[in-house]
């Protein structure tokens, strides 16, 4: 009688796993098709590629916003914009949600591929990350992924320069007219959207930051509130980490032990870092604006309901701080 091998890898299996890129390449072409009705300006570059403004020079919408979030997400999240009571004065919000949370989130929706030449710099985030695989995160992970097209999205005020495309070419493995970037600044309706719907996401990273292991995680979802835009930059970013620091709400569903996961509830919320109580820009400055300096702990959603399926039990942790949300948005 043949013994069947059950220590396969996930990169052993990777062949059944879904594809971020595949799965948002429908959403992508939805993004070009409806362009002008988003207020996104499309051009292509002197190499090839396809540039897609969202708010550089063009307005954009939150509807692109939320589009785009779920590009990043890999086609394997949902995300909605709704109105929501929970803040005085700020009604707008954004919802996701995933039933592959750790894919959509980790393995694409993450910005974790830091894109430098000279004075440019941008983190980029997607469904190209899983086809670089230029972080040791995917070793993590075991997942890779194939694909004839790709889609990369920068938070940045410019268009990078020609060496951080054939970068970008280059790792990838994509040819110039199967590679679409798009600009999202954080100054803009469409970029702070996109930020704020990556609540789950930040849930997930600190997850696995607290060694809660990932393959644990069976499905999440959330919900932050969208702050006002601004065309400072420092501002802009205070108030869409504010957004989910104080105004974001998370659920995850796992497996496993209580004890694990009623620690996660716990140590997971923004509320368990030291650097809490100030809104995010007070801390920026405060730091002297060195981003690397403040507790990376900090960066999660307020308040975390996490259920164990296996034995029903719920926990909870952090609460919404409207405080806060009133500071930063006022």
């Amino acid at each position: 009688m043949q013994v069947m091998d059950t220590s396969l890898k996930l990169s052993q299996l990777s062949v059944t796993r879904p594809s971020v890129n595949q799965l948002s390449k429908p959403l992508l072409d939805q993004l070009l098709a409806q362009a002008d009705n988003l207020q996104l300006g499309v051009s292509q570059h002197e190499t090839g590629c396809t540039i897609v403004d969202a708010g550089i020079k063009i307005a954009g919408t939150a509807e692109a916003g939320r589009l785009i979030a779920e590009i990043c997400m890999g086609g394997l999240g949902k995300v909605a914009l709704l109105t929501d009571s929970s803040f005085t004065n700020w009604p707008n919000a954004i919802s996701v949600q995933s039933q592959e949370p750790v894919l959509a989130c980790l393995a694409s929706q993450y910005a974790g591929w830091a894109l430098t030449h000279d004075k440019f710099f941008s983190l980029g985030s997607g469904p190209a990350r899983a086809l670089a695989q230029r972080e040791e995160l995917f070793m993590q992970l075991e997942y890779e992924d194939e694909a004839s097209s790709t889609c990369l999205v920068l938070e940045t005020t410019q268009t990078p320069p020609i060496e951080v495309i054939e970068k970008i070419l280059h790792d990838t493995k994509i040819s110039a007219e199967n590679l679409t970037l798009i600009l999202t600044p954080t100054t803009s309706i469409a970029g702070a959207t996109q930020i704020v719907g990556r609540v789950l996401e930040v849930a997930l990273h600190k997850a696995h930051a607290l060694h809660f292991p990932l393959a644990h995680i069976v499905s999440g979802s959330g919900m932050a509130v969208l702050p006002p835009v601004s065309t400072d930059f420092i501002t802009a970013m205070g108030r869409t980490n504010d957004a989910i620091l104080f105004g974001g709400a998370v659920n995850l569903q796992v497996k496993g032990d209580d004890v694990a996961a009623a620690a996660l509830a716990l140590n997971l919320p923004s509320s368990a870092s030291k650097d809490y109580g100030k809104t995010f820009s007070e801390i920026f400055k405060f730091y002297s604006m060195d981003f690397y300096l403040i507790d990376p702990m900090l960066f999660s959603p307020a308040k975390v309901t996490v259920t164990n399926v296996d034995t029903g039990n719920v926990f909870e942790g952090g609460q919404l701080n409207a405080e806060l949300i009133a500071l930063s948005f006022s």
